[in-house]
């Protein structure tokens, strides 16, 4: 057997990779690779052991390309595909791999621009070509390492992506994985690899490799000002004035003389009874009565303020919320980021619970909506992993702790 493919196999076995951080928060892509478009230079920085480049869109076993669609390859086992997945652009490539018997690297490239000592996200679109048919009922479907390792041959990070599917119809699926690079800024090789050995099913499309930084968000935790207790002041009752008594002399009381009118005869009446209505009762929001809202955290906490600080967890990817609190609405549509969204909410004995609720407008481009509550209260730190979907919502609870 080929010691090369016994070294693929080994790959399967040993992949390093970090999950991504709870509170990451990831910038725009510092690095991308779409493939540009028309004729463009290869990629790949030196000649490749099992596959080579050709210029047409249907590559035949061990070759790749870099073209904007495919049509009818192969009588039609492949997706025809009217253009890549990089959105807005016009006419720009994507790169299409016909698996070589032999598996092995098809893209080796230089990665510049990174910094030193830095969490970053690696991701990219992959999509299986191949169509579902009876020709191949046991297919051989392709499984991708990623390695990026520095000039020197030091590894940095490995992963595998798993078996890439095929689908009914043409489906990208983002494949994205977190490592950190060495102390000093220098470049990366990224090798990306088919473990998996040719035949009918093993035929993929790429684009869009990314690469973005992952940041921590800074929370401010301000100390709210004493209040000032200022002395009072101390009125003086104004001195009574006493009055003299003033003789007055006796009146005489007038003589009162009934006079007695004759009574009316009145008709009798009947007076309506009119019952009180009862107050009607608030009417809740809608998305308050149609969805779910489980309980995702309960804090109790000291008599005080409370401070929260509300981010899109993950990617910045369109997510949007309404916020009640109390079942009022306190915030509506609003959109999240690495940038805090900022409110305040008062526990003492008179208001001893509050309930705020999250519902999620939309599901941004990577379902389902994903927010990050941080929490201050009591001089403690509280962070909140928030879930919502177009069917559940996700509630938080503060109660006034019993101190008795």
């Amino acid at each position: 057997m080929n010691k090369s493919f016994l070294f693929l196999i080994a790959l399967l076995f040993t992949f390093q990779v970090k999950a991504q951080p709870a509170d990451c928060v990831l910038k725009q892509p510092l690095v991308g690779i779409n493939f540009g478009t028309g004729n463009i230079q290869d990629l790949n920085s030196s000649a490749l052991e099992n596959y080579e480049p050709v210029s047409y869109y249907c590559p035949t076993d061990g070759h790749y390309t870099f073209t904007p669609y495919t049509s009818k390859c192969f009588r039609d086992d492949w997706f025809t595909l009217e253009e890549d997945h990089t959105p807005g652009d016009v006419a720009g490539n994507m790169m299409l791999v016909n698996a070589s018997h032999r598996g092995g690297a098809f893209l080796s490239t230089t990665i510049n621009g990174l910094k030193g000592n830095t969490t970053y996200e690696f991701a990219a679109w992959m999509m299986n070509l191949c169509k579902i048919t009876k020709k191949c009922p046991f297919p051989l479907l392709p499984v991708i390492i990623v390695r990026l390792e520095t000039v020197a041959g030091k590894l940095v990070g490995q992963f595998r992506t798993g078996e890439l599917v095929r689908r009914q119809s043409p489906q990208w699926t983002q494949h994205k994985a977190y490592f950190t690079t060495p102390a000093s800024p220098t470049p990366l090789i990224l090798t990306m690899i088919d473990i998996s050995p040719g035949g009918c099913g093993n035929d993929f499309a790429l684009d869009d490799i990314t690469f973005r930084e992952c940041v921590k968000p800074v929370v401010k935790i301000t100390t709210p000002p004493k209040p000032i207790v200022q002395p009072k002041k101390v009125q003086k009752a104004p001195p009574l004035l006493v009055k003299k008594a003033i003789s007055r002399p006796a009146k005489k009381q007038a003589e009162i003389i009934p006079i007695v009118k004759p009574k009316k005869e009145v008709a009798a009446q009947t007076v309506p009874v009119v019952k009180p209505q009862p107050s009607a009762l608030p009417v809740l929001p809608p998305h308050l009565t149609t969805r779910s809202s489980p309980l995702v955290k309960r804090i109790e906490t000291e008599m005080g303020e409370i401070r929260i600080d509300l981010y899109d967890n993950g990617d910045i990817d369109g997510d949007t919320v309404t916020i009640y609190h109390n079942n009022t609405m306190l915030f509506a549509n609003v959109g999240l980021t690495q940038k805090p969204l900022t409110f305040k909410i008062l526990v003492d004995y008179n208001h001893p619970h509050h309930e705020l609720v999250m519902v999620a407008n939309n599901l941004g481009s990577i379902p389902p909506n994903t927010s990050l509550m941080i929490v201050t209260a009591g001089g403690r730190r509280h962070e909140v992993f928030i879930s919502s979907t177009e069917q559940r919502n996700a509630k938080v609870v503060f109660d006034l702790k019993d101190n008795r």
